[in-house]
């Protein structure tokens, strides 16, 4: 039986299955996490388990001989479970299996002399090469039906067990000759010996390495545009690499918002589309220059038209000749989307009011309404084309209520209910509406008369009574009145009028001493605050308050930081809050190296008198996120990040993957993996001659 449900369709069901009709039981859970316990830092990955199981004596190669002097046989199929008994007795794994007696082969030899488990509970680790079947550890307790063979599925079956310190490893490969079984003990030691031998290269070994990298890899190999598209991530890629990944068309390199001037530069002219809009897309960090670059080089309108959308959603900053080359473009798309632009000059809002275009007299009317006569006004409320004209009535009615007929007969929408002044019986027959939306578009509206604010504000839908609630002329006393209902875990947006007082050090004063917590969290998310206002966040009882705090303020107070850290460790949109905050204690961070929260361990390394020595302890912490932060450590020596590689967590070898100590050769044999390319790819240690000579011959991606 398992500790986890499953279903018969999901692959750990497909595993479950397979272990429990060998006549294994699962009492660790299926896959990572729950089997490894203590020993978790010994473990090999499976992955690593089976490469062992192949390189040793007999196998594929042997690296270094650290693979030597283990038990290695190899059997026919019907003496597989014998064989497995005998050698799981000598090496310590549990469980021999029901094959009888031993075969007449001879005897394997090599293991340990106690042959005990830590626990002494018969459980050991498995995992087996099948395919639609996850390669993961799972604990398991042999019955009485264990057979070793009824693991080996199809001609090219594999699996293999360790014991659950780490210490010896039984595995089995069914060959074209039969059943080779190979069993080592000191696997600990063995692995640390294998990674010694690999990272201890001599300058030749390195140079011979590097050429091995390309050895019958051809220039359309699908391993050379895999390289082209990870090293476009390469942080230490120098741009003519990255330009020449850009040409290749592969990836998304003009995302990245950490690319040269220079490269920028050319990019933001690059005659292919999608550069310029992938540029386009991350362009918060675009001068007005190469907005104008980017603008001038699309052939097609559509394209631009994109481009100028976009500009206008992130709120691009443009030169004076830009606005007025998109103002006065010939396509009333390009023209429209233009005056959409949050810094479009009043002249140009005001002239493409009067566009010939209804569309583009519709875009243009909320900018350019407060710069027009009453003349080029009444043209618009006049306007025969009813997109124009509703847009002017809109801008029109923010200053003069809107009278019920006009709002029926015009059909102005949600926009109307939430931004226009409204006439009494308008207004009266919004707020008993019996469409919820409408009653809470209303609830938002500036203009909206105090008497109907508070009978909103018993409204019986919990929505609408949230929107009185965050009213920006509300007092506190009235606040506190309205019976809103908040949920902590939602997703939370800074109110917009809170946004726009950021600056207004008195006002954030007002939202961080408020009630409501929508407000004291909009506060939060201030980039500068008062030290007051800052301090009092910092104390305030809603932890996303306080996260909001850690994560948008450079005046974040560092004993909210550290308190922060303790339970986030970053999000999507701000991964290097808390700890990469400059604000963030670095002094006496040493005190955590034995702390028993793994988070706080983690800390330890980035005080300024961590050592190496520091760092490598660390990279045997029995918790993978502290061995993890150990295999990002610039510190770290090549053969502990090579040992990393095979880590039981795939977060660790990810990481260590990436760490710029690792040994050409290692580099090397995860580059000519498929799965592993990725994280090698993004190494900063890969030297820049090895780089271009991985886009040697790749052509375009059509």
């Amino acid at each position: 039986m398992t500790n986890a449900p499953t279903t018969p369709d999901t692959p750990a069901a497909r595993l479950a299955a397979l272990l429990e009709g060998a006549g294994l039981e699962i009492t660790g859970g299926v896959g990572a996490g729950e089997p490894y316990g203590a020993f978790e830092a010994d473990l090999p990955s499976p992955e690593a388990a089976l490469r062992v199981t192949a390189e040793a004596p007999g196998g594929a190669w042997a690296p270094g001989g650290a693979w030597c002097g283990g038990a290695v046989h190899l059997v026919a199929d019907d003496e597989v479970d014998a064989h497995w008994a005998r050698t799981a007795a000598e090496f310590g794994i549990a469980g021999g299996g029901t094959g009888g007696g031993p075969s007449d082969g001879a005897p394997l030899s090599g293991g340990p002399p106690d042959g005990g488990l830590p626990g002494g509970d018969g459980t050991f680790l498995v995992a087996a090469a099948v395919r639609h079947v996850p390669l993961v550890w799972s604990r398991v307790l042999p019955g009485p039906g264990w057979s070793p063979a009824a693991l080996l599925v199809r001609d090219r079956g594999r699996f293999v067990a360790v014991t659950r310190d780490g210490s010896a490893l039984l595995g089995a490969c069914r060959t074209g000759d039969g059943v080779r079984l190979v069993a080592f003990d000191r696997l600990r030691e063995r692995r640390e010996e294998a990674a010694r031998s690999e990272a201890a290269e001599t300058p030749a070994q390195r140079d011979a390495a590097w050429a091995g990298l390309f050895r019958h890899v051809a220039a359309d190999d699908v391993l050379r545009l895999a390289w082209a598209e990870w090293l476009g991530f390469n942080r230490a890629a120098p741009d003519d690499v990255l330009l020449r990944i850009v040409q290749l068309r592969v990836g998304s390199l003009p995302r990245r918002r950490d690319l040269s001037p220079a490269l920028t530069d050319t990019l933001a002219s690059h005659p292919d589309w999608r550069v310029r809009a992938e540029l386009a897309e991350a362009g918060a960090h675009l001068t007005p220059r190469q907005w104008h670059a980017l603008f001038c080089a699309p052939p097609e309108p559509r394209r631009l038209e994109f481009l100028v959308e976009w500009a206008a959603r992130i709120g691009a900053d443009l030169a004076p000749d830009t606005y007025e080359r998109l103002a006065t473009h010939p396509n009333p798309a390009v023209r429209a989307a233009a005056a959409e632009l949050p810094g479009l000059p009043a002249p140009f809002a005001t002239a493409l009011a009067d566009d010939p275009v209804p569309a583009v007299r519709a875009a243009a009317c909320p900018a350019a309404w407060q710069h027009l006569d009453p003349p080029a006004r009444r043209r618009l409320l006049d306007d025969p084309a009813p997109v124009a004209r509703r847009a002017a009535l809109l801008a029109h009615h923010e200053e003069h209520p809107l009278p019920r007929a006009l709002h029926d007969a015009e059909d102005l929408g949600e926009q109307a209910v939430r931004r226009c002044r409204l006439e009494r019986d308008l207004a009266e027959h919004l707020a008993a509406h019996p469409d919820r939306d409408v009653r809470e578009h209303l609830a938002a509206n500036p203009h909206l008369p105090p008497d109907l604010v508070a009978a909103l504000g018993h409204d019986p839908d919990d929505a609408v009574r949230l929107a009185v609630s965050v009213r920006p002329e509300l007092t506190e006393e009235q606040r506190a009145s309205v019976p809103y209902a908040f949920d902590a875990r939602a997703m939370r947006r800074t109110l917009p009028w809170v946004a726009a007082l950021h600056d207004d050090p008195d006002a954030m004063r007002r939202c961080a001493a408020s009630a409501h917590p929508l407000l004291r969290g909009g506060a939060a998310r201030a980039r500068r605050l008062p030290p007051d206002v800052a301090e009092r966040l910092a104390r305030d009882e809603d932890r996303a308050v306080r996260l909001f705090l850690a994560e948008s303020c450079d005046d974040a107070p560092a004993d909210l930081l550290l308190e922060v850290w303790r339970w986030w460790d970053g999000s999507f949109s701000h991964p290097d809050r808390p700890r990469g905050h400059p604000n963030f204690p670095r002094a006496d961070l040493l005190r955590y190296a034995d702390d028993p929260s793994p988070r706080m361990r983690r800390l330890a390394p980035d005080d300024p008198e961590s050592t190496p020595e520091l760092v490598e302890r660390l990279s045997r912490d029995p918790a993978a996120e502290v061995r993890r932060r150990a295999a990002e450590d610039p510190r770290l020596s090549p053969a502990t990040a090579v040992r990393l590689l095979d880590d039981v967590h795939e977060g660790v070898r990810v990481t260590a993957a990436r760490n710029p100590n690792l040994p050409a050769r290692a580099l090397v044999r995860l580059l000519r993996d498929r799965t592993t390319l990725s994280d090698a790819a993004v190494n900063p240690g890969l030297p820049v001659p090895v780089m271009r000579r991985m886009l040697e011959g790749v052509g375009p991606r059509r």
